[in-house]
């Protein structure tokens, strides 16, 4: 009398719920940091703690103008000058007339540099202009 039971095995395959499942992971996780990398901000860029400001809505397509410190403007991670950046802006203004353009300026920055970039946005004929601040520390400074 035989008591060994056969167990009968399939061979194994290659399970591909599980593949198809890293791969979408994968994909959103890429997809979300894409997102909060196209916002351009310079960490260079220290913008000044402002207490009443609030959060504003993110907009596609804005465009948002790093002032740093010694004065150098940066666009779309180029370093322009400011006839530069006036020329970009007036290309972007004749197709997208209402463009929102984000200022973030840097705390040491001169007020002189911070009125040369708006006087380029002017005169690329551009007037929704927003100025990026950071919210106090909970400690209250």
């Amino acid at each position: 009398m035989n008591l060994r039971r056969r167990i009968n095995q399939e061979p194994l395959q290659f399970q591909l719920a599980p593949m198809i499942d890293v791969v979408m992971f994968l994909l959103c996780f890429f997809l979300l940091t894409w997102n909060l990398a196209r916002y351009e901000q310079d960490l260079e860029v220290k913008v000044p703690v402002a207490k009443n400001g609030k959060e504003p809505a993110r907009l596609p397509g804005e465009i948002i103008i790093n002032l740093r410190k010694d004065g150098t403007v940066e666009l779309e991670r180029a370093t322009l000058t400011l006839a530069q950046l006036q020329q970009k802006l007036t290309d972007i203004e004749q197709v997208y007339p209402d463009q929102v353009v984000i200022i973030r300026g840097d705390v040491h920055a001169q007020y002189d540099d911070l009125v040369k970039v708006m006087d380029a946005c002017r005169a690329a004929k551009l007037t929704n202009i927003a100025f990026a601040t950071n919210r106090p520390e909970k400690d209250g400074t």
